[in-house]
């Protein structure tokens, strides 16, 4: 059984029926179409681009603003998939950036543009400079490529959201439902469909990727043991994100069926297997000091320090959901995948109310979070921020 699956308690990948069944279609498509993958170098960038690698496609471009992980897909598409007929470049650059609309210009054709850039951490609301940066990059690089992509023809362009913008609590969540709205601004102009899903086991700056991490350094382990949730393998989220590209309607978002009963897990679970599978034995600590003070000794007697706690932190919600009971929802189209089927419609008024609001606020050079938060709530009356005061960057 693959590690991943072992530790987050599932015995089973989610999509194979659906892959298969589609596989032939997938294959003739991808290898005939041209893709452009932006924010490619993350955990689900990386693991769309190999998706889309290994079916041969006659042009896959791929950009991010992280020219170490760029390196290191590369490396790992080299080592383990080798090599196509079809051209393949990177690209290290800021898609907000002048350079990154000069090398479109240049080119720019492209059948599939997928997006996979976003700020996703629920710790980036803690100030306000992070939460316009996450602004620029999970609303208006997404407007702005898509109005990149019209220009040039593109037949199709998706974006990743989160299970996080169904009833969003956080403001990261917040800012991928008010993408969603700006993306059906657009869908009438060319199809648009998008994803939600969990959690990505171990993706890049992960609780449980910050398990290796700590491992490796001789830290101890912390993690909240009053959450529950589910999580996606990387490939997983990678057969998601190209599912919903290739297949999914106009204004379709994509998400994994999954069984409350079978597949939700608390991250103090997921800690407890895999020190286990490393050979150590959890040892509880009743504090962040004690955890700090044993790792010293413990590990050589094949035991591992660990701090649970219950989580007080903002933007933490209770539970995870994929959809809204205001949502209509095809859940035969696909054995594996749900769908939610979206209307065209927005709030253009809303819309250009929050583009001029933030670009006014943007050129003043100075702004709070409680403006920020406002015109949240302005977007999403029905916004379900709480703001505790205690932010993740508090715990270790």
């Amino acid at each position: 059984m693959d590690l991943t699956l072992k530790l987050i308690g599932r015995t089973n990948t989610l999509f194979n029926n659906d892959m298969e069944k589609h596989k032939v279609e997938l294959q003739k498509i991808v290898s005939n179409s041209s893709f452009l993958v932006l924010g490619a170098a993350g955990s689900i960038g990386q693991a769309v681009t190999k998706e889309i690698f290994k079916r041969s496609p006659n042009k896959l471009h791929v950009v991010d603003i992280s020219e170490n992980n760029m390196v290191e897909l590369v490396r790992d598409i080299r080592s383990s998939l080798g090599y196509i007929n079809g051209d393949f470049k990177t690209f290290a650059l800021d898609i907000g950036s002048k350079h990154y609309d000069a090398f479109i210009d240049s080119d720019g054709k492209y059948d599939y543009v997928l997006n996979l850039s976003a700020l996703k951490h629920v710790r980036s609301e803690k100030d306000a400079y992070t939460l316009m940066r996450m602004i620029e990059v999970n609303i208006e690089n997404t407007d702005k490529t898509i109005l990149q992509s019209i220009q040039n023809n593109s037949k199709k362009y998706f974006c990743v959201s989160t299970d996080k913008a169904a009833n969003p609590v956080n403001m990261m969540g917040a800012s991928k439902r008010i993408m969603e709205m700006f993306l059906m601004r657009r869908s009438h102009k060319i199809p648009i469909s998008t994803a939600r899903f969990a959690n990505v086991a171990f993706s890049d700056g992960s609780l449980l990727h910050g398990f290796n991490q700590r491992i490796q350094k001789g830290q101890p382990i912390s993690a909240p043991n009053d959450i529950k949730r589910y999580f996606v393998t990387p490939k997983e989220s990678g057969e998601l994100c190209l599912m919903s590209c290739i297949f999914g309607d106009n204004r379709d978002i994509l998400f994994p069926k999954l069984n409350e009963n079978l597949h939700l897990i608390t991250f103090s679970d997921i800690a407890v297997k895999y020190l286990l599978n490393l050979g150590y034995e959890p040892y509880l600590c009743s504090s962040e000091e004690e955890a700090r003070e044993l790792v010293s000794s413990l590990p050589a007697q094949g035991k591992w320090p660990c701090y649970f706690f219950s989580t007080n932190t903002t933007g933490e919600k209770d539970f995870e959901e994929f959809f809204t009971d205001n949502e209509l929802l095809d859940l035969d189209r696909f054995e594996d995948l749900g769908v939610i089927k979206t209307e065209p419609e927005f709030d253009k008024k809303k819309l250009d109310f929050f583009t001029q609001t933030t670009l006014k606020l943007q050129e003043q050079g100075r702004w709070t979070k409680d403006e920020i938060v406002e015109l949240f709530f302005t977007m999403i009356p029905e916004f379900g921020h709480k703001e505790t005061g205690k932010y993740l960057d508090n715990r270790m």
